[in-house]
């Protein structure tokens, strides 16, 4: 009987693998590094187009009613705990230094290039609207990419009230599809790429690359916990909820999200639950949570802060507050569009990684783990978006005291 490994096996498979050569071979194996390369470049050429389409898609297909003052209200909440989440995985990376101890080397001119650019308020600011989005989307300048994508969308939206621009939304949607197929063509490469960069990572570095990877899952599970513990205390006061609805209204939706470590997946058991269990109306549900799943990611938007931070640690650099500014603010825009996305996590890296300066092989370390983050990023995620729903519905008189009694 033929058996079948899948996608997630495999590349723990390629992981340890390329740690035993690189072990093993030593220098000899450092060539290899170029078919990780090869790898991320793919991973990469398919992002911006990505993102740009499924927020515009995400905006576009939502009435316009529905994007007035509760649609204010449902983007309101998704930033503010997205950006309290990113803000979590700053200071955790800051605190607990989970890079420290892995030395690195960046070439030169990278190096001068991250500790010498400082940049105004005012500029950074300027810098989130583009003045030519064809240079934005060619540059691959992410937060200008979305500041347009939002515009767009709420523009369609608001114009295809008798469905008369149906067929552009629909060429979004299906574009938006195509790109997520190439994105699974080329995370079939990801046994064979993470492997070759672990490999040539192991070779200079040796077998220290594990002390950094098992510092980082500890303090990103550590960081979950406490936030879905803040979450849970937020609903009991402010929605009234008992600590038993509580456990009994999210039992579900936790195990669901953390086997499958999918968002996407977790989604029907998550409105099912929340309507049921918690008491969360069906209009309520049905527009928060699948808005929640394509826009809205704290768990993602940790995640990557902490990476982030974990990243600069590997290569000795010191951040200035304005570069802990960049890498909440990147966080955050990054989680758009791709937390659906299959290897959303390693997709938002390729985002974040190079607007920040650093190498895209620093990923590398990082994806060989991101099996086990993404258990703790799609229970955040999906954990976050099902709060909010219960926050909104308390909001707006929509959350039935009856069912979440039980």
């Amino acid at each position: 009987m033929k058996i079948k490994i899948n996608l997630t096996t495999q590349i723990i498979i390629g992981t340890v693998l390329g740690i035993i050569l690189g072990a093993v071979l030593g220098p000899k194996i450092v060539g290899i590094k170029i078919v990780g390369d090869i790898f991320l470049r793919l991973i990469q050429m398919a992002v911006i187009p990505l993102v740009f389409c499924t927020v515009i898609a995400a905006i576009g297909k939502l009435p316009i009613k529905q994007l007035g003052r509760l649609g204010m209200r449902i983007v309101l909440w998704f930033t503010i705990t997205t950006l309290i989440a990113a803000l979590a995985g700053l200071v955790l990376g800051w605190l607990f230094h989970p890079g420290v101890g892995l030395h690195l080397t960046l070439d030169t001119a990278l190096t001068k290039e991250i500790t010498s650019n400082k940049v105004s308020s005012t500029d950074m600011i300027l810098g989130f609207f583009p003045t030519n989005i064809f240079e934005s989307l060619a540059q691959g300048n992410t937060i200008q990419v979305i500041i347009f994508a939002l515009l767009f969308g709420f523009v369609l939206s608001k114009a295809n009230t008798n469905q008369q621009y149906d067929s552009i939304l629909m060429g979004l949607q299906q574009l938006n599809q195509l790109l997520v197929s190439l994105i699974q063509v080329v995370l079939r490469l990801a046994p064979f790429g993470i492997g070759a960069l672990m490999a040539a990572v192991t070779a200079d570095n040796g077998l220290t690359v594990l002390i950094p990877l098992i510092k980082f899952l500890g303090i990103f599970g550590m960081g979950t916990l406490l936030f879905l513990i803040g979450l849970f205390v937020m609903i009991m006061l402010r929605a009234h909820l008992s600590l038993h609805t509580v456990m009994h209204g999210f039992a579900n939706i936790l195990l669901i999200a953390m086997t499958t470590t999918s968002s996407a997946a977790s989604l029907p058991v998550e409105m099912h639950d929340a309507e049921k269990r918690l008491g969360v109306s069906k209009e309520i549900s049905e527009l928060v949570l699948p808005l929640g799943m394509a826009l809205n990611s704290n768990g993602l938007a940790m995640y990557l802060a902490l990476a982030c931070v974990t990243m600069t640690q590997f290569y000795g650099l010191s951040l200035s507050f304005m570069m802990m500014l960049k890498i909440v603010l990147l966080a955050i825009v990054a989680c758009l569009g791709t937390v659906a996305v299959p290897g959303g996590g390693l997709v938002a890296l390729t985002i974040i990684v190079p607007a920040l300066g650093l190498p895209l092989e620093s990923i590398a370390l990082l994806a060989g783990i991101d099996w086990f983050a993404g258990i703790f990023r799609a229970t955040l995620n999906v954990v976050g978006d099902t709060t909010t729903a219960i926050m909104i519905a308390a909001d707006e008189h929509e959350l039935s005291q009856v069912s979440v009694s039980i």
